[in-house]
Formats: C-alpha cells, structure tokens, sequence
C-alpha cells in the first residue's frame, strides 16, 4: 500500500528542486514512488499541475507501435501508426494514474500566490535516507496518509514546530 505526503513550499523553484532530489532517490532504489506531481498556484490564482510523466504520449507512442503492426498486416502500416497514435493518446489523457488530479486542484488553491506544492505517492522508502536529502528545502507538511509517528518525524527533518 502506498503512502500520499504532500508538502508546500514557497516557490516553484523549491518545490521542482526537492522533485529532481526525489528522482535522483528513486535512481538510487532509496526510494520507490507510484505518482509524484508539482501542484502550483499562479499569481492570478490559477492552478496548474505538472505531472512526472505524460500518460497521454505514452498512450500515444504505444498505440503507434501497435498500429503499425496491425498496420502491416493491412499492408498500411503508416495509417495504422497514425490512428494508433491519436487512439493511445485519446486513451492516455483519458487515464488518471496515481494521486487524484481533483484532490491536488483543491490542494493547490490552498497555496498562496506563487507557491508550490510537490505531492507523492510513496511505495516505498528509506526514511533515514530520504529525509536529510530533503530537509535543506525546508517545506511544511499540508497532509500525509503516514502514521503519526513517521508523520512527526517527517515535520521534525523539515523543521516545523511539532506539537506534543
């Protein structure tokens, strides 16, 4: 079962760097993530969501690899590739992996102007090693599915006030 943390910070900056930390975890095995999101809000209060991978060009290259090949068989591989393409993209941009877009909407309208959240969906991890690689950023804890003790410990290495 997964875990969703989900922390704020100031800034777009802050937010893409603890993201490009993550990854760089997650090439290491430290850490093993199902969904990870940049939630911000502009200045103009518009929210906007920048997901980790596009599920619609995914879809996309999928149904141009399938396409083809029915293609071929219909000796027109290059039509096939075509409406295999615009069919997996239609699918992708259909298909809602990992944490809910509406949810992170309603997060992000939380923010204030220019501020920025990263939100995760955390399959596994090294607590003991994610946590002094994150900290530097600072960030305060907007809502996790983590127990209250990993929780506190979460808002301790990001430097919040704990409350007993």
């Amino acid at each position: 079962m997964s875990n969703l943390v989900a922390i704020a910070y100031p800034d777009r900056e802050s937010a893409e760097q603890v993201r490009r930390t993550l990854i760089e975890l997650q090439k290491e095995h430290i850490i093993e993530l199902d969904d990870m999101v940049v939630v911000t809000r502009k200045a103009d209060g518009k929210v906007k969501l920048h997901q980790a991978t596009s599920v619609a060009g995914a879809g996309a290259a999928g149904g141009a690899l399938w396409g083809g090949l029915i293609g071929l068989l219909f000796l027109a591989p290059l039509l096939g590739m075509a409406v295999g393409a615009a069919a997996g993209g239609a699918a992708g941009k259909l298909t809602d992996v990992g944490v809910d877009d509406s949810f992170m909407k309603e997060l992000g309208a939380k923010l204030g102007e220019g501020g920025a959240a990263v939100v995760v969906l955390v399959r596994r991890s090294t607590p003991d090693k994610v946590l002094p690689r994150i900290k530097e950023y600072g960030g305060h804890v907007v809502q996790t599915s983590l127990t209250e003790e990993a929780e506190e410990s979460l808002r301790t290495a990001l430097g919040e006030q704990v409350t007993a």
